[in-house]
């Protein structure tokens, strides 16, 4: 077994859309291991952020996250990382795949309601800066 982490972004949980996404979660067999609702500061989004440093985007990106509640979640599955890429889609909701989460529920590229970690590293940096603190 693998874990990763997903995020519900507050696009998402303005629109009451957390339990449709835990749902489908747990019908592609995910095990929610962990999970809570919170309130991110400028300061806590700009540190789980810190790997775009420098990047264009990132003070709209801060900024979003911190608009709203987010619900960080701990996952658990064999290839939990991969398949939880495929299963939320694109970054970019245009260009995501029809059945994705990103494809059915985003909005555009900044609300594009989850995020998932992108490797086993960073899921098990991005856990511990939610859950092992």
């Amino acid at each position: 077994m693998s874990r990763t982490l997903l995020i519900i972004k507050p696009d998402a949980t303005e629109r009451d859309m957390v339990g449709h996404i835990v749902s489908r979660l747990e019908k592609a067999r995910y095990s929610v291991v962990e999970m809570r609702m919170m309130n991110l500061t400028t300061e806590q989004a700009r540190e789980f952020y810190a790997v775009h440093e420098g990047k264009p985007f990132l003070d709209d990106l801060v900024a979003f996250m911190t608009t709203g509640r987010v619900v960080p979640m701990v996952l658990e599955k064999e290839n939990a990382v991969l398949d939880l890429r495929t299963l939320v889609g694109a970054t970019n909701p245009v260009n995501a795949d029809c059945g994705t989460i990103r494809y059915e529920i985003g909005r555009n590229i900044e609300k594009n309601s989850v995020h998932a970690s992108d490797s086993d590293e960073n899921a098990a940096k991005e856990i511990a800066f939610f859950f092992d603190k």
